[in-house]
């Protein structure tokens, strides 16, 4: 392998990879990019970025690693939801985690962009009421 020239370290010295505003960023543009009715049913959803899923989920989930985990729903699927809010509940919520989303963008030639909202619609899914075998099925049916 040829030793990179003083041209290559200026090209590469600058970069860093994206932060947390970033994927955050992107998330936003996914959320806005959703057709309709999708996006509407969408709104009071929270979308959070993380590094890491914390070592309580990595338990509860039986992860062998922090970076088994793209992405999480937290709270009620609309199914299961009555038409009142329980009280105390809190809103739903999707966590993306930075960290396993850069180590699977790193390995496949998907765009950072669309592997988030891979993840970001996967998650939705869930606030849809969605199993994970029902997202698969619908996957599959799409290629």
């Amino acid at each position: 392998m040829a030793e990179p020239s003083q041209g290559d370290a200026k090209l590469w010295g600058p970069l860093a990879a994206p932060s947390l505003d970033d994927i955050e960023a992107l998330a936003v543009e996914a959320l806005e990019a959703l057709p309709e009715p999708f996006r509407s049913m969408s709104r009071g959803l929270e979308c959070r970025i993380a590094e890491f899923p914390t070592e309580e989920i990595c338990t509860d989930m039986a992860l062998e690693s922090p970076f088994d985990l793209m992405g999480l729903f937290e709270g009620i699927g609309m199914t299961d939801d009555g038409i009142v809010p329980h009280t105390g509940q809190m809103p739903n919520r999707v966590w993306l985690y930075r960290r396993p989303i850069l180590d699977y963008w790193a390995e496949h030639t998907d765009t950072l962009g669309e592997i988030v909202t891979h993840v970001l619609v996967h998650e939705i899914g869930h606030h849809f009421g969605l199993s994970d075998d029902d997202m698969y099925a619908i996957d599959d049916g799409l290629r």
